[in-house]
């Protein structure tokens, strides 16, 4: 027996995740992007990283042709930039502070942290696949991360361990 999508997703949403957006630019030069929670590390040697996107994203089409793509980590006040590229919205870059990098992919500014990647593998599971990048720069950024957890945005408690 296989756990229905709906129960699957009430139970992952118990996972607190940052929040990222995943951006490329299309044949043509124009930025798309996608906002992404299933996104992870994999290797510090090589520096690697994962990000799942769903084949119905408008924006998949663009990282399966462009072979680089950028994560954005998105700082807490961020919450409506992440809604905007959540959304099926074809101007989601549009009030949106963004520079575009030496390695041609769009960041978007004041993200906590942005990675700029090359891709190296893909695999195709279930309705998504899964993006490998190997992570060729990074900038860091201060402030503190937009968390989402059941469903909706949060905030770190604010302690340190």
């Amino acid at each position: 027996m296989v756990i229905s999508p709906d129960d699957f997703r009430r139970a992952l949403g118990h996972f607190a995740t940052g929040v990222t957006v995943v951006t490329t630019s299309d044949g043509d030069g124009r930025p798309t992007g996608l906002t992404a929670s299933a996104f992870t590390s994999v290797s510090l040697d090589p520096p690697l990283v994962l990000v799942c996107v769903d084949h119905k994203s408008q924006s998949y089409p663009a990282l399966l042709e462009r072979g680089r793509f950028a994560v954005n980590i998105l700082r807490r006040d961020q919450q409506l930039v992440s809604r905007r590229f959540a959304s099926t919205r074809l101007d989601k870059f549009d009030e949106v502070a963004f520079r575009v990098s030496e390695l041609g992919l769009p960041l978007i500014e004041e993200a906590l942290t942005q990675l700029e990647c090359v891709t190296v593998s893909t695999h195709v599971e279930g309705d998504h696949t899964i993006f490998v990048g190997r992570v060729e720069r990074a900038h860091v950024g201060a402030g503190e991360p937009l968390i989402y957890y059941r469903g909706q945005y949060d905030r770190l408690s604010g302690t340190s361990a």
